[in-house]
């Protein structure tokens, strides 16, 4: 059965954003970047909430941008090569490579992509479309990059919704910036 699984960029504090909204804190250096386009390879298809989905709408034109290098311009390829399912109740349409509205509530949809045939994860993009899942017992991994910096506030990583749950450290991975990676499985 294919993997559901929450992986994002955090500070240190546990958010994903700071208090403005800004994330440049997380831009990733190569090594890290590298990273990122492998674990992409592994995904099968990515669940994405409205935010998160219209920001990940620069990487369909991004192979037009002339400042991009060629790590940045395969991950652009990838990326339009995974299937994207996206979660809006605003959204009446969506634009972009293998991309499509959600036609069922969060959990019928995981429910389904995990009995089809196929490979790869199914990842989980953006805060409040993971505590969502979260919420319903349905993530099977969490994958922090840890940055070391204190943004004092802004979105939580983890969705604070007062269950305990159980994680078992399956690997950790420290980078020469100082970004360590960690991923936990929920222990069922």
């Amino acid at each position: 059965m294919r993997r559901v699984t929450y992986s994002m960029n955090t500070s240190l504090d546990g958010f994903i954003v700071d208090p403005d909204g800004a994330i440049d804190w997380s831009d990733p250096d190569e090594e890290v970047f590298g990273h990122f386009t492998d674990e992409l390879r592994q995904t099968g298809v990515h669940l994405l909430g409205r935010c998160l989905y219209e920001t990940m709408l620069y990487w369909e034109t991004a192979g037009q941008d002339a400042t991009l290098d060629a790590a940045e311009l395969e991950w652009a390829e990838l990326w339009k090569a995974v299937p994207k399912v996206v979660f809006s109740g605003t959204l009446e349409t969506v634009r972009g490579t293998n991309t499509r509205l959600a036609s069922g509530t969060l959990a019928q949809e995981i429910e389904r992509l995990r009995s089809e045939p196929g490979e790869g994860d199914i990842a989980i993009g953006g805060a409040t479309l993971a505590a969502e899942v979260a919420a319903s017992g349905l993530i099977d991994e969490y994958r922090t990059m840890v940055h070391p910096v204190l943004v004092g506030g802004g979105t939580s990583y983890f969705p604070q919704d007062g269950r305990r749950v159980k994680l078992d450290l399956v690997e950790s991975h420290t980078f020469a910036s100082g970004i360590v990676r960690l991923r936990h499985r929920v222990v069922r």
